[in-house]
């Protein structure tokens, strides 16, 4: 009888799923994959798709997320105006997905590697007086944790506000005494959709991999790097991490410190009112242009990945990327493989060392068909590239958190600074051309003959990448 009520109900929830797949499935190729995985794994296909397989972007986590943004204060005349010149349809694009208009008058410094940013970031946080807004995809125990939690203690007893979101995965290890003593000393702070059964649960693999601070509402850090003692000692096995990151001030920073009040609105229910009379405080003597973009599961349309195809396609002399997940769907390997055959020089750098091997298979798989189109593929071999940068033309950055794959685009939420200016896409640029000179360049001739044992790995990778 037991056996008979199981099937009967079992039956139904598959039923009831696929037409949900069908209904609700963004990608016919992924909706096909997930059926035929229901139905060749019993319970464990319906598992698996319960929680990694769903559709977020038709059951929003931050169901009032428009109306957040609209108590949020509004772009001036002067933000509007900017939507013109050669990227005025990128400029549209991210502020219909993002609500975040490109903003004049921001003072940027590039930061490369984890002692120069992490002195960056200390000196601001030092330099607070209001309030101070951390959030991190890892944030790992160690001598930075140790350092940032007696820099808390101090700041607040000084008065000023600190609230803390750190991911419920990216941080897993971060332990219970830590975060005590962290409540402890008046800091807030929110686990960003922990692991545990319940709602959460299903949003497991929904993850926050934004990095964030931002310091009186004025001064704001972005990028690639974690909290993690691993920038600054290495890790073993691995090496050094490199990393690049960006420190903005003006009003970018007041951005990027509306894209933590959303964040703190989902962990917290609580809605942060802005700093407004900071809003019309700008830095002297700087004039970079700059637009946030932030995107996640949640949205109607996958906002970075937009964002890069449309930098992509408006490559006309060069198009330089360093990223170490570089795993695209097939419209960006349609861009990447259009550019290089029409003529402009593509390049991709990525780590030659890996932190997982199984990702990297995914990767490589790639490359062969990069190659055959003409793009040029070098491999940095001191200790592990993590950078997320694109520069085009002498005119256009990319600096943040979002890789080149799936799970950046559809399951993760991220946040790219997107720099329109000259200056600082040719600093960026000499940067590249540098790490190129001393990494190892692929050649097609050289790469199609590798052994049929790698070409094995990487065809098990590319099946995975979904799951990564």
């Amino acid at each position: 009888m037991w056996t008979t009520i199981f099937i009967v109900i079992y039956s139904l929830l598959t039923i009831v799923i696929v037409l949900s797949i069908i209904l609700h499935g963004a990608k016919p190729t992924k909706s096909l994959a997930w059926i035929m995985a229901i139905f060749a794994l019993p319970v464990g296909g319906i598992f698996l798709y319960l929680v990694i397989g769903r559709n977020r972007r038709k059951r929003k986590l931050i169901r009032l997320k428009k109306d957040l943004f609209n108590k949020l204060p509004k772009p001036n005349t002067e933000q509007v105006n900017l939507f013109n010149g050669r990227y005025k349809k990128l400029m549209t694009l991210n502020y219909k997905n993002s609500h975040f208009p490109p903003t004049a008058h921001n003072k940027l410094h590039l930061l490369k590697d984890g002692k120069t940013t992490f002195d960056s970031i200390f000196n601001a946080l030092e330099q607070a007086t209001l309030q101070i807004h951390i959030q991190y995809y890892i944030f790992e125990e160690g001598e930075l944790a140790d350092r940032l939690m007696a820099l808390f203690k101090k700041k607040i007893d000084e008065g000023i506000a600190i609230r803390m979101i750190y991911d419920g995965i990216g941080s897993f290890t971060l332990s219970k005494n830590y975060l005590k003593k962290l409540l402890d000393i008046g800091v807030e702070v929110y686990s960003f959709l922990p692991f545990k059964f319940g709602r959460y649960f299903y949003s497991l693999n929904y993850r926050n991999h934004r990095k964030i601070i931002v310091v009186d509402g004025k001064v704001a850090f972005t990028g690639g790097i974690n909290i993690s003692d691993k920038y600054l000692k290495g890790q073993v096995g691995l090496g050094k991490w490199h990393d690049m990151h960006l420190r903005l001030e003006g009003p970018a920073a007041t951005q990027l410190d509306q894209v933590f009040m959303t964040d703190w609105y989902l962990v917290s229910t609580q809605l942060l009112q802005p700093l407004q009379h900071l809003y019309n405080q700008l830095p002297m003597n700087s004039s970079e242009l700059v637009q946030i973009v932030a995107g996640g599961p949640d949205d109607d349309f996958p906002v970075l990945e937009q964002t890069y195809f449309s930098i992509i396609n408006k490559a006309k002399e060069y198009l330089y990327i360093t990223n170490p997940y570089i795993i695209p769907g097939q419209a960006l390997i349609q861009a990447l493989q259009t550019a290089a055959l029409s003529g402009v020089d593509v390049r991709l750098l990525v780590s030659e060392n890996a932190d997982n091997k199984v990702v990297s298979w995914s990767v490589h798989s790639y490359f062969e068909m990069f190659l055959k189109s003409g793009i040029r593929i070098f491999l940095f071999p001191d200790g592990f590239l993590h950078s997320k940068i694109i520069v085009s033309d002498d005119t256009i950055t990319s600096i943040g958190t979002a890789n080149l794959d799936d799970r950046s685009f559809e399951q993760n939420y991220e946040v790219n600074a997107i720099i329109y200016n000259k200056d600082f896409a040719k600093i960026l640029k000499a940067d590249f051309l540098n790490d190129c000179a001393v990494s190892n360049e692929l050649l097609y001739s050289d790469f199609i003959k590798r052994p049929w044992g790698k070409k094995l790995k990487e065809g098990v990778g590319k099946v995975l990448s979904p799951l990564f």
